[in-house]
């Protein structure tokens, strides 16, 4: 064998504690596949007592990161300490000492990418991130290799566990958000501060590096629409199965058409029939289609110690097997020639609202809809726990967005109208 390639791992937390045990599990095998000896050399963090349940070398622990930085005979560099600094800093100084980096870091890579991937260009090393998006799923190397041959049409994400999980509880027993959140958080599959999760920022991130290594095209979280499911009830999830075969899912969206690229994050309507509607509880799953290919779906545990761990181990065995190889991350050339604004996407939705219980206010909101060119194909009115009021639930023809957010705004200020209306768009 090879000289031995040395690896230094930044942040001993959870998947930190995954990775070692995968090297002290499977070394061998790693070994045996790269053809050359791999020693996990250095772990630093500023916590090095407390038992992380894994066997380490107390010898190999420090708390000083130029331990690792800064020692000439360490290869790749693994960032798992999260956050944006001082996790930047590390990496930059990494990439600038030579050093190949493995990231688990979805948000540093979507926030600050063009610099991240600059400097690891100019200094002839290579930046890995297969464990940023669907966890242990093989989903970004495939995308930006297995499939170059193809023009990617479109990518379509259930990638964030926990409001999978919210979902997903909501639909099989009819239950409502607060309290399925409450649940999920008990269990460890929310954070106690949901905010991130549910309200489609961690899906955002995610989605951002999709789409560069799917369109070749770095479009910041700034740029596109995100909107979380705080705001679906049972009685959406309800109608949407019962009235139109669909399930609700928080998806990630990124399609080209015409050249135009359309990126956004939300709550989507997904026909029972579609491979999406069966990603279901914590996992995650992802359908791309290219030109040649076609769909192709890919799905698994899109978090948790192990299966991130596995795609961080990965990456590392894709760098010991060829350190020369140049990697290009995604299209160099895009076919993206604009962004298109939300506004100005086309969808059939669906819209529910409550209003009082009286002749004439259905043909009053009817005539919004018609004043703002938008043309509905079913119309359902259901009684409601209080009295006097009653839910009407709509589906639209093909419509723009900026005509339904509109419409939408205008219905919300008639007297007869308890609250905003709630729109879904449809897959």
């Amino acid at each position: 064998m090879e000289k031995t390639v040395n690896i230094g791992l930044i942040g001993f937390g959870t998947i930190g504690s995954g990775v070692v045990e995968t090297f002290n599990r499977n070394t061998p095998l790693i070994e045996d596949k790269v053809g050359k000896k791999v020693k996990l050399k250095r772990i630093v963090d500023l916590d090095v007592t407390t038992d992380r349940g894994v066997e380490v070398d107390p010898e190999a622990l420090s708390t000083d990161v130029n331990d690792i930085l800064e020692d000439p005979d360490i290869d790749i560099v693994i960032e798992l300490m999260g956050g944006y600094q001082p996790a930047l800093k590390f990496i930059l100084q990494a990439l600038e000492n030579g050093k190949h980096v493995v990231t688990a870091n979805k948000a540093l890579l979507a926030k600050h990418w063009e610099e991240v991937i600059s400097t690891a260009q100019e200094n002839n090393v290579r930046v890995c991130f297969e464990a940023s998006v669907g966890g242990g799923i093989p989903l970004l190397q495939p995308l930006n290799e297995s499939l170059a041959s193809n023009n990617i049409e479109s990518v379509y994400g259930i990638i964030n566990g926990t409001a999978n999980y919210i979902l997903t509880k909501m639909t099989e027993e009819g239950r409502e958000f607060t309290d399925v959140l409450k649940e999920a958080q008990e269990k460890g599959y929310a954070e106690a501060d949901p905010t991130f999760d549910v309200e489609g920022h961690d899906t955002a991130q995610k989605l951002i590096i999709l789409t560069i290594l799917g369109f070749g095209v770095y479009v910041k979280q700034e740029r596109f629409h995100v909107e979380g499911i705080t705001r679906i009830t049972p009685d959406d999830i309800a109608f949407a199965r019962d009235e139109m075969g669909c399930c609700i899912k928080l998806l990630a969206i990124s399609k080209l058409v015409d050249g135009d690229l359309e990126v956004r994050v939300h709550p989507t309507l997904v026909p029972e029939e579609h491979l999406l509607s069966s990603v279901n509880s914590v996992f995650n799953g992802a359908y791309l289609i290219g030109d040649i290919v076609g769909p192709v779906m890919m799905y698994g545990q899109g978090a948790g110690m192990m299966p991130t761990a596995s795609a961080v181990v990965g990456d590392c065995i894709d760098i010991v097997q060829n350190m020369e190889k140049p990697v290009a991350y995604g299209p160099k050339k895009t076919r993206v020639q604009s962004v298109k604004e939300m506004a100005d996407v086309e969808s059939k939705y669906y819209i529910r609202l409550t209003t009082a219980d009286k002749p004439g206010v259905l043909h009053e909101i009817s005539g919004i809809f018609r004043d703002y060119d938008i043309s509905l194909g079913s119309v359902n009115q259901k009684q409601t726990s209080h009295a006097g009021m009653v839910q009407i639930f709509m589906v639209t023809h093909t419509a723009l967005e900026k005509n339904m957010a509109a419409a939408a705004e205008k219905i919300s200020q008639l007297e007869s109208v308890e609250s905003e209306p709630v729109f879904i768009r449809l897959l």
